[in-house]
C-alpha cells in the first residue's frame, strides 16, 4: 500500500485482509450459513436429484478438478447440467468459444440438457458447492474456482486470485457472470482479494439473489 510521511511517498507492505482473524470470522460464517443453506434448500436438492434421473439417469452429480486457495487442487460438486461424458465432446466445440482468455463458454451448448438448461438458468447446479464450504474447500464469497488449465496460461497478476478461498459467488457473479471477459472477472477478483471485508461478503450474498432472478450472463 501508499503511505505518506513527511512529504515522501513511500510503498509499505501489508498483510492480506483475509487472514488471522479475518479469516477465522469468514470461516465461521461460511460453516453457519452453508449449513443453514443446506437445511432450508433440502426440497430443491431433492426435486433437481429427481428430475435428473428421470430426464439422463445417474450419475447427479458432477465432480469437476478445480484450484483453490494456494494452488490446492480439490473435487468441485456441482448438480450435472450436460450429457454424460461432456468433457470428450468439448474439443469439437473449441472453434465456437464465446469467452476470453482461457475460458470456455457458449450461449448454446449443444451438451446441455433440457433439466441443465433450467437449473443453469437459476443456478440450481451450483448448490452441490455447499458441502464443497463445509469441507473447507470454498466459501460462500470469493474468486471463481479455476481449472486446472487456465492457471496453466495465467500472468503473474493472475495467480494473486489463488491467494484466498474460491468462492460459491463472487462479484463476477453479480455483474455479468458469463458476460464477463476474462480480464474483467479477474480485474473484479483481485480487487476482492484486496479489499476483502466481511461487509463486503454480506453485500454480494444479498446482491446475488438479484443476479440470479435477472438472468444476465445464465449459460
Amino acid at each position: 500500500r501508499v503511505a505518506h510521511m513527511g512529504g515522501t511517498t513511500l510503498i509499505e507492505t501489508a498483510p492480506a485482509p483475509l487472514s488471522g482473524w479475518g479469516f477465522f470470522v469468514k470461516r465461521t460464517s461460511d460453516v453457519l450459513l452453508a449449513t443453514l443453506f443446506l437445511t432450508l434448500l433440502s426440497p430443491v436438492f431433492l426435486l433437481t436429484l429427481i428430475a435428473i434421473l428421470v430426464e439422463s439417469g445417474a450419475p447427479v452429480l458432477y465432480r469437476q478438478r478445480r484450484l483453490g486457495r494456494k494452488n490446492v487442487p480439490f473435487q468441485m460438486l456441482k448438480f450435472r447440467s450436460m450429457v454424460k461424458n461432456a468433457h470428450r465432446k468439448k474439443e469439437k466445440l473449441l472453434k465456437a468459444n464465446e469467452a476470453t482468455g482461457p475460458l470456455f463458454k457458449m450461449r448454446h451448448d449443444p451438451r446441455i440438457t433440457r433439466v441443465g438448461r433450467f437449473i443453469r438458468r437459476w443456478s440450481i447446479d451450483e448448490l452441490p458447492q455447499l458441502i464443497n464450504v463445509l469441507r473447507g474447500e470454498m466459501s460462500l464469497v470469493g474468486p471463481r474456482p479455476p481449472l486446472p488449465e487456465e492457471v496453466e496460461e495465467y500472468s503473474r497478476r493472475d495467480y494473486k486470485r489463488l491467494q484466498t478461498i474460491p468462492g460459491v459467488t463472487g462479484i463476477w457473479q453479480i455483474s455479468g457472470r458469463s458476460n464477463l471477459g476474462f480480464d474483467e472477472m479477474v480485474k473484479l477478483d483481485l480487487y476482492y482479494v484486496d479489499n476483502w471485508s466481511i461487509w463486503m461478503d454480506l453485500a454480494i450474498l444479498m446482491l446475488t439473489p438479484s443476479a440470479i432472478l435477472s438472468g444476465d450472463g445464465a449459460y
